[in-house]
């Protein structure tokens, strides 16, 4: 997988937001719905991916409070 930019939480959650609304409005024709619910699984994904890895480097820094001199480099998973 290639590296992609690092993912505005704040702002995918309320795209996620929008998107939500537009598709329980019921007024979109059913191929739009469709293209909208898709995007929503990326944003979905996306976010899901985001948290993952905010806890993984609480979880480091957890254990680097414990004693440890200095903080292991985070490196994501691809």
């Amino acid at each position: 997988m290639t590296a992609s930019k690092p993912v505005n939480l704040e702002k995918a959650l309320a795209d996620l937001e929008s998107l939500v609304d537009e598709l329980e409005s019921g007024e979109l024709p059913l191929d739009k719905a469709m293209k909208k619910f898709e995007e929503g699984i990326k944003l979905t994904r996306s976010c899901q991916t985001a948290l993952k890895e905010a806890e993984q480097k609480v979880q480091i820094l957890l254990k680097s409070a414990g004693g440890e001199e200095s903080l292991e480099e985070f490196e994501p998973e691809d």
